[in-house]
């Protein structure tokens, strides 16, 4: 029969074997979808903002469709960027 002390040195060491630092990196389409998916929505935000101050459909949506590629563009390297920090993780 294991004492308490045994069985605690034993489960210390089981975590120790399966906890690894090798930390999973998100999926490259994981990302690109989450890059998709947060630009509609803060393109629709630009879009119905450049709407009221412009007064101009058009206009606001040249200004929405300019916002969008390039605000993907960023966002996708800036998170590859995080994606390669180990902080926080």
């Amino acid at each position: 029969m294991e004492t308490v002390l045994e069985s605690n040195i034993s489960h210390s060491q089981n975590r120790t074997a399966v906890n690894t630092d090798a930390e999973p990196k998100e999926n490259i389409k994981r990302t690109l979808l989450k890059t998709i998916s947060w630009r509609v929505v803060g393109t629709l935000a630009t879009v119905a903002i450049s709407y009221v101050i412009t007064g101009t459909l058009a206009l606001a949506f040249s200004i929405g469709g300019i916002e969008l590629v390039s605000k993907m563009a960023l966002y996708f390297f800036h998170e590859r960027a995080w994606n390669t920090i180990k902080w926080g993780k």
